[in-house]
């Protein structure tokens, strides 16, 4: 029964030791994090691609007003 005991808290210790942290400190943590984060910022949209997304749903929304507009002078 001990030999089982024993085994049990060493394969314990072994689960506790692979769950430990990656990391050996927490400045290679942060520095982890901050490459993270530019890696992150690659993938997004540069400004000109939103400009140009915005500039399409302004003309978008002038045509629609003109549309209304035009009902609405017919209907007068």
């Amino acid at each position: 029964m001990r030999a089982e005991l024993g085994a049990l808290e060493a394969a314990a210790e072994r689960a506790g030791t692979a769950l430990a942290c990656v990391y050996s400190s927490a400045d290679e943590f942060e520095a982890a994090q901050i490459a993270a984060r530019h890696a992150l910022r690659r993938r997004l949209p540069p400004i000109d691609a939103m400009r140009l997304m915005l500039a399409a749903t302004a003309v978008a929304a002038v045509a629609a007003l003109a549309a209304l507009a035009g009902v609405a002078a017919i209907t007068l």
